[in-house]
């Protein structure tokens, strides 16, 4: 509160000064307060946590080459087989945890028909990633 004289001859004007001193005695409590919680912050507990490494362990699954021929020969990675042997190849694929890719590479002039009994094969025995090779510098 600003005080004037006393004098009492009449009414004086407001102070303008601003009063500082509640505003020191503020901030000297709350320096005191963080002087003496500051030390408690940086309080550590030693702990041995075990070490591990950083390199992730990434386990791809392996892929399966199978070609088909345009005299209708099909290639298990580069072993040729039959029909009836593909199947079985598609089922003890389709059991391997995880699970194999299966990239299908065809000749340009295989029917298409082909193609689909392959794959339709693979979908029944439980192959499900199942994908095409396709080489695009040999186009015309």
């Amino acid at each position: 509160m600003a005080m004037g004289s006393f004098d009492g001859r009449g009414q004086q004007g407001p102070m303008a000064e601003i009063n500082v001193v509640p505003l020191v005695d503020v901030m000297l409590v709350l320096l005191v307060i963080f002087i003496v919680t500051a030390p408690l912050l940086t309080h550590s507990v030693k702990i041995d946590l075990p070490k591990a490494s950083s390199s992730p362990n990434i386990t791809r699954p392996e892929h399966v080459q199978l070609g088909i021929r345009e005299d209708g020969g099909l290639h298990w990675n580069g072993a040729p087989v039959v029909m009836e042997e593909l199947e079985s190849h598609f089922s003890a694929a389709a059991m391997q945890q995880p699970q194999p890719e299966l990239h299908i590479r065809a000749d340009r002039l295989v029917p298409y028909e082909r193609v689909a009994q392959v794959m339709s094969a693979a979908a029944r025995a439980g192959l499900v990633r199942i994908g095409f090779v396709t080489d695009p510098s040999r186009q015309r």
